[in-house]
């Protein structure tokens, strides 16, 4: 392992979180499962391609992680929690109060979302993966990204009350 592998894994652990906490709903699941990636990533770093991007590659061992794990629940008959509520502190109690509210709703929709489009547009408009490393990461085709993203773009935008696509607070929607 060198140690450019490791100042990159590293760098990368913020997204890698936000990733598997998209696919789990709570923190300590997300957290197990971004520590079991890593653990997973190291043993495996002579199989990583330099010049291949990192974070196609380690979201890949996540999402095969993460399937792993709910292949694992069905058979163990165990339902998956819902995620925590978690709140952000701020200054002022209006903001915060409409933060909250507004940032509720996102979560909502979000959640509401089919697992496989809440995974590419997690991918595409948060991470910023291009849709062929999307379709690469999930093993799927580039169409299939692409109609994934626009329905799930269209869902979120209808469930939000917007009319038109564009911009949600914060949230990339073209790309």
């Amino acid at each position: 392992m060198t140690d450019s592998f490791a100042d990159e894994l590293i760098a990368l652990l913020p997204r890698l979180r936000r990733f598997a906490l998209s696919l789990t709903g709570k923190g300590a699941d997300a957290d197990d499962l971004v520590q079991a990636a890593c653990e997973r990533a190291l043993r495996a770093c002579d199989s990583y391609e330099p010049g291949t991007r990192l974070d196609a590659w380690l979201f890949r061992i996540i999402k095969n992680l993460w399937i792993d794990q709910i292949r694992r629940r069905k058979t163990e008959n165990s339902v998956p929690l819902p995620p925590d509520d978690q709140g952000s502190p701020s200054a002022d109690g209006v903001v915060l109060a409409e933060s909250r509210l507004m940032l509720g709703s996102v979560e909502a929709a979000f959640g509401s979302l089919p697992a496989d489009q809440r995974n590419v547009l997690r991918l595409v408009c948060i991470e910023g993966l291009s849709y062929q490393e999307t379709a690469q990461t999930l093993a799927i085709p580039i169409g299939t990204v692409m109609s994934r993203l626009s329905r799930a773009r269209a869902a979120l935008l209808e469930a939000l009350g917007e009319d038109k696509p564009g911009r949600i607070e914060g949230m990339r929607l073209e790309r």
